[in-house]
């Protein structure tokens, strides 16, 4: 029997660190062949995603049947970094995968995180001082929203510990199958750093191929909607799929989403409190400097801009 390929390269994150582009912008490579749906998850047997199916291999295998077998696979789920078993899972089945990692200044990440939250309900306290406060509940497994899809995101600081969910990749894949890319990389200048991680990939860049800026900060128009979307009423749901076929559905679902999506500003954070955090992540900066050996200066700059 044949065995199953599986995809060569993973985005395993991390969130908020501009993944969507950079998926967005492989998917238009020529060599490149990424499934149409990002964050299409397998891996990480240790994440609860609640109201989120998890994909049999042949369920995921199945996004890849009519890839072309002369491109490079991917896949893409920004919580493969935060999840302690997904870097084992993913060797078990690919040692010689290619591991793709984008970071961002934690400050602002974790910024930009609470308000992804609150704008797909996973989180239900809008402002960003007191849901930091709130953590010790939520670690405690206390004070989850309701709505909430993926409650261990909701330890905020717990997903902007990049040194250690890095090790456990170089630990799985060695420092050769790993890249790390952060965001103020493309913020510098976006297609070199995409360049080098076609380079990683084996693959060279296409004339006219621009690299895109996605995933600008949301906000719901109507939360009502917003949780009907989510969690439809059982009956509701039957009904719905009783008389409408399956692509018709998905397509009436991601017209009704976008619909109810408008871009914001995100609500600016005290200098106060963004102080207040860089003194306390400043450790966990110093030690990914030492683990990339690169300086991360600016991340540790009460200063820095979001």
């Amino acid at each position: 029997m044949t065995e199953p390929r599986w995809p060569e390269f993973y985005i395993v994150g991390a969130p908020k660190a501009g993944t969507t582009s950079l998926y967005e912008y492989l998917a238009g490579h020529p060599g490149i062949y990424v499934p149409d749906r990002k964050e299409l998850r397998y891996f990480g047997a240790d994440l609860e995603v609640r109201r989120r199916r998890t994909f049999t291999a042949a369920e995921f295998l199945a996004h890849y049947a009519d890839a072309p077998a002369d491109r490079t696979w991917g896949n893409a789920y920004v919580w493969y970094l935060f999840s302690q078993t997904a870097a084992r899972e993913i060797a078990e089945v690919r040692p010689d995968a290619r591991i793709v990692v984008m970071l961002r200044d934690p400050v602002a990440a974790l910024e930009a995180l609470h308000s992804e939250f609150v704008f797909d309900g996973n989180e239900d306290i809008d402002d960003f001082a007191a849901a930091l406060a709130a953590e010790p509940d939520r670690c405690a497994g206390t004070r989850i929203p309701d709505e909430a899809h993926f409650p261990a995101g909701l330890c905020y600081r717990r997903t902007v510990r990049y040194a250690e969910q890095l090790a456990r990749y170089f630990d799985a894949f060695g420092r050769d199958q790993v890249h790390v890319a952060l965001l103020d990389d493309f913020v510098a200048d976006a297609e070199a750093a995409a360049h080098r991680v076609l380079a990683f990939l084996g693959l060279r860049p296409v004339d006219g191929h621009r690299f895109p800026h996605r995933n600008p900060n949301k906000r719901s128009r109507s939360a009502l909607l917003r949780r009907v979307l989510a969690s439809p009423p059982p009956a509701l749901r039957a009904a719905v799929r009783a008389v409408v076929p399956a692509g018709a559905r998905r397509a009436a679902y991601r017209r009704v989403t976008g619909m109810n999506v408008r871009t914001t500003e995100r609500p600016r954070v005290s200098a106060e409190l963004r102080s207040a955090l860089r003194d306390e992540l400043r450790g966990e900066v110093s030690a990914l400097e030492e683990l990339l050996g690169r300086s991360l200066a600016d991340w540790r700059e009460a200063d820095a801009a979001p």
